[in-house]
């Protein structure tokens, strides 16, 4: 994760007020908090926050995205890996509500597995962007802007061949 962390911390101050949308496990919210960064977290999974909380010594709000109400409070919103399980008919709600939580000239980082449109798979659910689909649907938040967008791949074992899309958009 290290060369997501850097290019993300990047566009941020150092002690900079973070907001790990989605936490999981707790895995970023650690790793940031270490590296001297005030953060908040939330995890829409009340199990999964108990999780997080005993892993990255935070408490962690059980909260969904599409729940946020805070506005101008952070520098910067990492959502490694969350926003795709956000239904695509209420991602622009969910991303005008992440820019609106954001600082003047904040950052926000998501990444969505590569591809177009909604599946299910083992029982959740994904909604896929490539560039394309990423660009339409910042046609309804105009709140944000593309700064980047690039393509990993997985670096779980057996996963290899799946492709991440990365974006870094500006507030």
């Amino acid at each position: 994760m290290t060369p997501l962390y850097a290019r993300f911390l990047a566009h941020l101050p150092p002690g900079a007020a973070i907001l790990d949308a989605g936490c999981g496990s707790g895995r970023d919210t650690l790793a940031f908090r270490q590296r001297g960064y005030a953060l908040t977290a939330l995890e829409p999974s009340a199990p999964l926050a108990r999780l997080a909380e005993a892993h990255c010594g935070l408490p962690v709000a059980v909260l969904r995205v599409q729940d946020v109400q805070w506005a101008e409070r952070f520098d910067g919103i990492w959502a490694c890996a969350s926003l795709l399980h956000v239904p695509l008919a209420e991602l622009p709600g969910v991303l005008g509500r992440l820019a609106r939580a954001l600082r003047p000239g904040g950052v926000l980082y998501a990444s969505f597995k590569y591809g177009a449109g909604e599946r299910e798979q083992r029982g959740r659910r994904f909604t896929d962007l490539d560039e394309a689909g990423l660009v339409e649907l910042l046609r309804a938040v105009p709140e944000l802007t593309v700064a980047e967008t690039w393509t990993t791949a997985d670096r779980r074992p057996g996963r290899e061949a799946e492709r991440w899309l990365n974006a870094m958009m500006l507030g």
